[in-house]
């Protein structure tokens, strides 16, 4: 179970110590600590630490939301995030429009993409999305997830795996680069008036 605490200088301790909680009976060696601690520590820490960390080290989940409407959104997505999933459980939609993923900075993107969704030799392009079927029907729902990962700078990757339910199964991937770091999302089908009608998404991150 992770445990949080506060850290507190006491100068009835020795140079280096710090007092947890209050408590006398736990001390921790502070040796050559510049800055600032926020947050919660589970676990040990072993070795140096150089440089900043913000976060990381567990996955967030989001809120799931019904799927419904022409789009879903996700925003807020924190800068430190290096690592995105989107999650499709039973999606569905009124008409044959493909579904994918947007992503963006300040606003969601629908150009500069480079993607790619296959099955069975059969392949689909866009450059609108993140494509995940290459194929689409009112009788169909979509099982999956795409990964979202950062590169570098502002270069992003994906890959996917979806079944298209009662059809087969995708696999795709692609690339884009943003104006800065992804802090939005958004699911919705290519012609943009194709509605949700069933399922549920949702998203994850980690540092």
């Amino acid at each position: 179970m992770a445990t949080s605490f506060t850290l507190q200088n006491d100068p009835a301790l020795p140079q280096g110590y710090l007092k947890v909680d209050g408590s006398t009976s736990a001390t921790f060696t502070a040796t050559g600590i510049t800055g600032n601690v926020t947050g919660n520590v589970t676990g040990n820490v072993t070795g140096n630490v150089t440089g900043s960390l913000t976060s990381g080290g567990a996955i967030t989940l989001a809120t799931a939301q019904t799927a419904s409407g022409t789009a879903v959104d996700f925003t807020g997505i924190p800068s430190w995030a290096k690592r995105i999933t989107v999650m499709l459980n039973g999606v569905s939609t009124n008409g044959t429009s493909l579904v994918e993923v947007r992503i963006g900075s300040g606003s969601i993107i629908s150009s500069g993409y480079t993607s790619w969704a296959t099955t069975s030799g059969v392949n689909i392009s866009s450059t609108t999305g993140f494509a995940t079927t290459y194929t689409m029907s009112s009788t169909y729902s979509i099982i999956g997830s795409i990964h979202i990962c950062l590169v570098s700078g502002s270069t992003y990757i994906a890959n996917s795996g979806f079944a298209l339910a009662p059809v087969n199964v995708t696999s795709g991937g692609g690339n884009i680069t943003l104006s800065g770091v992804l802090d939005r999302l958004r699911i919705t089908t290519v012609n943009g008036t194709d509605t949700f009608d069933a399922g549920t998404i949702n998203i994850s991150y980690e540092g």
